[in-house]
């Protein structure tokens, strides 16, 4: 597979992208257009997908063309499954292959439970987990000498907190997707495993930490282990990894990228007495 044979050393990543053809849900910004430039800058071709903003996905396209790597943008609402087939017909005609598939492109209604309706559980399914589905699988077809696909999901898939209800869900049956995945392309030389986020600096996290009631944003930081929030370089890094060469014997495992949330617990450091404070 290209990704076990490209040029470098072994276990780097450097030269390890030259060549291939990446196909990103969402790359016109944060993590989908970290990753996009990333692989641009090692000689790598992107199918830039975007929903609504074409000028956003072009300057991605600019700058993935002035780091020297190549690609197209394409229109596609992935809650459509003819928008998805459309997609993936234009890369398939672009550079009649690929070698990998990101699943980034996300979005939820933030609500209580109670305050769900059927249309909001069925776009929730729709845009996080049937388009993962269905990319998948379109994206095997093409990978006609093995690849990666990557999703990406949320602490929420396995923490419980406000109004996050309907979009973790989803990303927990994103994250069983990719077990189960895991294990039925790996005959065709296909790896396929989860990036999961913490607190991300991105569009995302104003809009969520906007809802009105939301805990604020320092005060959760002030739990974090790392105390700070994540970057979406240092998510799209991760993917990059699960990508790469160095990778290859990884598959069906989620990769968390959180700063240390997801391992504290009440009574948090952050809330105990002087006696117990840690050392900074």
């Amino acid at each position: 597979m290209v990704t076990g044979s490209a040029g470098g050393s072994p276990g780097s990543l450097a030269g390890a992208f030259a060549g291939t053809v990446a196909l990103i849900t969402g790359a016109s910004r944060g993590i989908g257009r970290s990753l996009a430039l990333s692989l641009a800058a090692d000689g790598g071709a992107v199918v830039i997908n975007y929903k609504k903003n074409v000028d956003l996905a072009e300057q991605t396209l600019a700058d993935v063309r002035a780091m020297g790597g190549s690609g197209i943008c394409v229109q596609a609402d992935i809650e459509q499954p003819e928008d998805i087939d459309r997609l993936f017909a234009a890369a398939a005609a672009e550079f009649g292959r690929l070698d990998f598939f990101i699943s980034n492109a996300a979005a939820s209604s933030f609500k209580k439970i109670l305050d769900l309706g059927p249309h909001h559980l069925d776009r929730s399914f729709a845009m996080n987990v049937r388009a993962f589905v269905l990319g998948a699988q379109r994206a095997v077809p093409l990978m006609d000498r093995g690849g990666r696909i990557v999703a990406l999901s949320s602490y929420g898939s396995a923490r419980a907190y406000p109004t996050y209800a309907n979009l973790g869900s989803a990303k927990a049956a994103i994250e069983a997707w990719v077990r189960y995945m895991a294990v039925e392309f790996a005959p065709h030389g296909i790896n396929v495993n989860a990036v999961n986020g913490g607190i991300i600096e991105s569009d995302s996290s104003s809009y969520f930490y906007d809802v009105p009631g939301m805990p604020p944003l320092a005060d959760v930081l002030a739990k974090v282990p790392k105390g700070r929030m994540g970057t979406v370089r240092e998510v799209s890094d991760a993917v990059l990894f699960l990508l790469s060469r160095a990778s290859e014997y990884i598959t069906g495992q989620v990769l968390v990228v959180d700063g240390g949330l997801s391992v504290v617990a009440p009574p948090f450091y952050s809330d105990a007495g002087p006696e117990l404070a840690l050392d900074v």
